[in-house]
């Protein structure tokens, strides 16, 4: 199994302030990888620059052995690399069927409008509302959806682009303590079935746990853990400045022995 997707080196700058420092690291394909780390710790700068909404101040990314560093969004995703985000980004008046559409429509980039492309395009619609159990709301307009509806819609919207790779910005984020693992179950089922490689940015650890393979750990912009999530999770770092647990100095001091 091989890299789909590699950050090489990659920092960003805003001025004195350093968004991420020297990120290294290689995604395989058919991968979950969970990305933590607190607010500010450089995990939303590292999805921004891989899908083009930043360019990183150096460094490189590549993706399916082909530099793609400074691409523009929209040039991103055509490639394959798509994203939803902590709040959705949905056509609040339109209806689930409508905004689904709107997202097929824009994937296709096509401009024929015979019976045949339409057609194909509803059939795209049907399948991504039976996947994700949107069928109970196909006529309800964005609005009134509850919140982890929304987020099953923007992911949908996001997976109408087809992706290979598929970055998601805290996708349980609002939702309910009784909703997230179903949301959860419904997301990765759909995208297993597709075979999309799946980053997500998440601060529930216990979601982090269970649906992840391997976690990079962020702070002040560096990874500064990267693994298997029982590994990570109790590496002392990552207890200090990412779950926030008081870790004693003699354990700490264990962690770097068995590091060096």
């Amino acid at each position: 199994m091989g890299a789909v997707l590699e950050a090489r080196r990659l920092n960003k700058s805003f001025g004195a302030v350093t968004a991420a420092a020297d990120i290294d690291v290689s995604i395989d394909e058919d991968s979950v990888v969970g990305l933590i780390g607190s607010n500010g710790a450089g995990k939303t700068t590292f999805i921004n620059m891989i899908t083009g909404y930043l360019a990183p101040t150096s460094g490189q990314i590549v993706y399916q052995g082909r530099e793609i560093t400074g691409f523009k969004p929209r040039e991103v995703t055509a490639l394959g690399i798509c994203r939803s985000f902590q709040i959705p980004q949905l056509f609040n008046t339109l209806s689930v069927t409508e905004n689904l559409l709107v997202g097929v429509e824009i994937a296709s980039r096509s401009t024929r409008a015979d019976s045949t492309s339409r057609a194909s395009e509803r059939a795209q619609v049907e399948q991504l509302i039976e996947r994700f159990n949107l069928g109970g709301y196909a006529t309800q307009a964005a609005a009134q959806l509850p919140e982890g509806v929304r987020k099953l819609l923007d992911i949908a919207m996001a997976v109408a682009g087809r992706p290979k790779v598929l970055l998601l910005d805290e996708p349980t984020s609002g939702v309910s303590a009784e909703e997230k693992f179903r949301l959860m179950d419904m997301v990765m089922s759909a995208l297993k079935s597709e075979g999309v490689t799946v980053l997500f940015v998440e601060h529930d650890m216990d979601i982090v746990s269970r649906y992840t393979h391997r976690v990079l750990a962020f702070y002040e912009g560096r990874i500064i853990a990267d693994g298997a999530p029982a590994q990570v999770l109790q590496d002392a770092e990552v207890r200090r400045y990412v779950i926030g647990e008081h870790v004693p100095a003699s354990a700490r001091g264990e962690a770097d022995r068995a590091a060096h």
